[in-house]
């Protein structure tokens, strides 16, 4: 299978680099093929411009128009144009990155800000009418997970940690990115304490992970209610049978 690592972290010599590397090897030696797209190495442009898109800076930018008239074109800046290839040719995709502030680094938010862009990851029509999103988009088809490490302790997002839960603190990745798309979302791994690591809680984490990635296109994904699967009502609100009493980003998730 075809597999698209994208790793944010600045460098390579850091805990998340070292677990990146065993990883890569381990789905290699199964038989996998890896691409990575390293976004510090590769020097990414986070930024969103008009020179993404080939446009007049004299007229005004209304992104999502111009980003998809120059997908349509063929007119999208190269890098953009080589990661979306990466994606068309991906059954899975892994994002590693450390959690700086509760979130992915700049550089990774800029890469999903610049490849999905209208018509590849948003604004995409179905031929009956209606918009593909929240588990029929483009990438419908497609494994992802998240591989994250946290200075803090696990306990710290367990459901009553002080920083919520992991679940919660992914969810605008998990849901609204690559469920949104259409991917299918594996439950994410975890290197907690990486501020703290010792040659022997290392080894459990690449053990972990690399055990994690064994059943990559196995294990039974988040069971995210699907946008078009009656669960939610005309204005996109969940239908109340669904998680009745309860509120909050859960009660997308199937009982």
């Amino acid at each position: 299978m075809n597999i698209l690592w994208v790793f944010a972290h600045p460098d390579h010599r850091s805990l998340n680099g070292s677990l990146r590397d065993a990883a890569v090897k381990s789905l290699v030696d199964r038989g996998h093929t890896v691409e990575q797209s390293d976004l510090y190495r590769m020097n990414w442009n986070p930024v969103v411009s008009a020179a993404d898109y080939g446009h007049d800076t004299a007229d005004r930018l209304h992104v999502a128009t111009a980003s998809s008239n120059a997908l349509r074109d063929g007119a999208l800046a190269e890098d953009i144009a080589d990661e979306q290839a990466k994606l068309d040719w991906a059954d899975a995709v892994v994002l590693q990155f450390p959690l700086w502030w509760f979130s992915m680094p700049a550089i990774l938010k800029g890469w999903v800000d610049r490849v999905f862009i209208e018509g590849f990851g948003y604004g995409i029509r179905r031929d009956s009418g209606g918009t593909r999103r929240y588990g029929d988009g483009l990438m419908a088809g497609t494994r992802a997970m998240i591989v994250t490490s946290m200075g803090g302790s696990e306990h710290t997002v367990a459901p009553r940690g002080i920083n919520g839960s992991l679940d919660e603190l992914l969810f605008p990745i998990q849901h609204g990115f690559f469920w949104y798309t259409g991917m299918s979302v594996l439950p994410p791994v975890l290197i907690p304490s990486a501020d703290r690591m010792t040659d022997g809680t290392y080894d459990a984490a690449e053990r972990e992970l690399t055990q994690r990635l064994s059943t990559l296109f196995t294990d039974e994904p988040i069971p995210y209610h699907a946008q078009n699967s009656g669960a939610y009502d005309e204005k996109f609100v969940l239908r109340p049978e669904h998680s009745e009493g309860d509120s909050g980003v859960r009660v997308h998730t199937r009982a």
